[in-house]
Formats: C-alpha cells, sequence, structure tokens
C-alpha cells in the first residue's frame, strides 16, 4: 500500500473541498482498502466521510424513500420502510457478502463497488479497466464470474453488486454534489457500458459525492423480490440474480420492472422481459419467455457459457415466486 494523506471533514462542504483530483471518499472501505492492499487503488489523498451528516432513512411525503450514502447496508436491509415497501431492496441487500461486511459497507459505497474480474484485482496482469489499452486477457482466459450482456472487446468485467440490481428495478435516482451544484441521475444512466473506455464505470465526476439515493413510491398492489444464483449459499458473488417489481390485476401483468445480476457489465435493466410481459397473463410460460427475450442479446465467452441459461432459470423463478 502506497503512502497516503487522510482528512476527517465535519460537513460535505469540507469533503468537497477535500475531494481533490486523486482524492478518494472513505465510507465503509471494504472495498477501497482491499484495492489499496493490492495498489489496484493507489490514492495520494483519502477524505474520511463518516462523520458527514448522511446516514439517516426518511420516507418522503409523496410515498417514496430517501436513503443517505452512509446507511449501513445491514441497517438498511432491516428498515420498516424498506422491508414492507421494498422488499427486493432488502432482499438483496442480505444476499451480499456477510453479515460483518454489511455492518461496515454503505449505500454510497455499495453503489461504487468496482468489479472482483481476477485480471483487475491483480497488477502484474494486463486490465483495460485498470490501464486502458493494455488488454484484456479475461477474454479468451479466466471468464467463468464474467458478464455475457454489455461487455465489448475492451472489457467483459460483471459488476458484482446486488444492491444495485435492486435499485435499477426500483428505477433509483443516484443525488450527487460537488463544488458546481447538486444533480439527481436515474439509475439507469448512471452506470456506463465498458465500450472503448471500460475504466469509466459511472456518471460521478472528479471530486463528486454521492450524497442519497431516492426511491419512487411503490403503486398499490405491487410486490417485489430477489433470487440470487451462487456457488456457495453466502459470501459469495451471483452467478445469475434477477431483481422483479411487479404488479398483476385481473391475473396479467400490469407493470413489471426487471434487472439482472451476476451476468451484465453493469446492473443489467430488461425493457425487452418489461415489453414481452407487459398486458399478458401471469403465467409460467410468458416467464420464460420473457426470460428468453432478456437473454438473447447475451454473448457468453470460453467458461460462461451456462450462466445464459442459468439467467433465464433464474428469471423465470423469480417471476413465479413474486406473482404466486
Amino acid at each position: 500500500m502506497n503512502t497516503f494523506q487522510i482528512s476527517q471533514p465535519k460537513d460535505v462542504g469540507q469533503a468537497l473541498a477535500a475531494g481533490t483530483p486523486g482524492a478518494r471518499y472513505l465510507a465503509g472501505g471494504t472495498t477501497l482498502i482491499d484495492l489499496m492492499k493490492l495498489d489496484v487503488e493507489t490514492p495520494r489523498q483519502v477524505v474520511d466521510i463518516n462523520k458527514l451528516p448522511l446516514s439517516s432513512v426518511e420516507e418522503l411525503p409523496d410515498g417514496g424513500l430517501k436513503i443517505g450514502a452512509l446507511v449501513r447496508n445491514a441497517a438498511l436491509a432491516r428498515h420498516p420502510a424498506v422491508v414492507a415497501k421494498y422488499a427486493v431492496l432488502s432482499e438483496a441487500l442480505l444476499s451480499g457478502a456477510s453479515a460483518q461486511l454489511r455492518n461496515m459497507a454503505t449505500t454510497g459505497g455499495n453503489l461504487l463497488q468496482r468489479t472482483r474480474c481476477v485480471y483487475f484485482r491483480d497488477t502484474a496482469m494486463a486490465c483495460n479497466k485498470r490501464v486502458p489499452g493494455s488488454g484484456c486477457p479475461a477474454v479468451g482466459g479466466h471468464n467463468r464470474m464474467l458478464a455475457i450482456l454489455g461487455t465489448s472487446e475492451q472489457c467483459i468485467a460483471t459488476n458484482p453488486s446486488d444492491m444495485n440490481v435492486a435499485l435499477m428495478a426500483l428505477e433509483a435516482t443516484i443525488h450527487l454534489k460537488s463544488a458546481q451544484g447538486e444533480r439527481g441521475v436515474p439509475i439507469a444512466e448512471f452506470f456506463l457500458l465498458p465500450g472503448t473506455t471500460p475504466q469509466r464505470e459511472n456518471l460521478l465526476a472528479p471530486g463528486e459525492l454521492v450524497t442519497h439515493v431516492t426511491l419512487p413510491a411503490m403503486p398499490a398492489g405491487t410486490k417485489s423480490g430477489y433470487l440470487k444464483l451462487r456457488d456457495r449459499a453466502s459470501y459469495e458473488f451471483a452467478l445469475a440474480s434477477a431483481a422483479v417489481v411487479v404488479r398483476v390485476d385481473g391475473g396479467k401483468v400490469q407493470h413489471v420492472r426487471v434487472a439482472l445480476g451476476g451476468v451484465g457489465t453493469r446492473p443489467w435493466r430488461s425493457l425487452e422481459a418489461e415489453k414481452f410481459l407487459t398486458g399478458k397473463p401471469a403465467e409460467a410460460t410468458h416467464f420464460r419467455a420473457a426470460a428468453e427475450a432478456a437473454l438473447r442479446g447475451a454473448h457468453p465467452q470460453t467458461e460462461n457459457g451456462f450462466k445464459v441459461e442459468l439467467a433465464k432459470r433464474c428469471l423465470t423463478h423469480t417471476l413465479s415466486l413474486v406473482t404466486a
């Protein structure tokens, strides 16, 4: 780990002033500290933001929810409003990492969680995400855990978060603050595809801080759920996962949002599955057809072709569970 300076601002203004080029904000540290130990991240300045007033969950007048960037994953998963209204988010959070890590990990940090691709985390290997232009040995290499949707010749790394998949299905808005002002970014626009610039994973600008996330109110009668398939029962990243938000009226799907995890270079919203399901009877045959639509654009690699069928079955089963 390289030498660095650390500061601990007491308010957001001080934090933004300290967020100079080359600095990193530190919250729970469950990703950043690991990457610093590996010399993947080498910030000259670390800004500890844990004293900032960003750790509350508030129910909004319109029925939505405001989640501070420093809310710990464990607390958010158990919050009464989340359990009652946003089951998909609670289930996704509880399926992630371990209890100890959930006690430390934060909402903002989870949004910015970086890939677990072995080539990205090994500085002895080439990686376009870490060193642009150096190559992507995962293509044709060890890629069992990597993406089949949203890939490019430059990068096939998977977004590792469970929380982000649920937030995608819930159509969350990410609120950012910088010295230039504040902005809210829909989560569908926040995460970027690798394309030819895999080193840029999201719209966050240098020195910009995630302050909170807002969730829209759920329409009456809406149900949601999250299913994660993995190699072992705990402390493991998804091979495939599905987050579903759905409202069935008169036996037909009237509202549906679908997001997939473990298979995309970003949390993967499937507009194709949603379009197919809307207005159709909530039946297993239609769920399977929607899953086929969701994976139609998949580009499996040498070791992860099994993910195509696995993701289809995961989504089909999740829709069946949520609409039962």
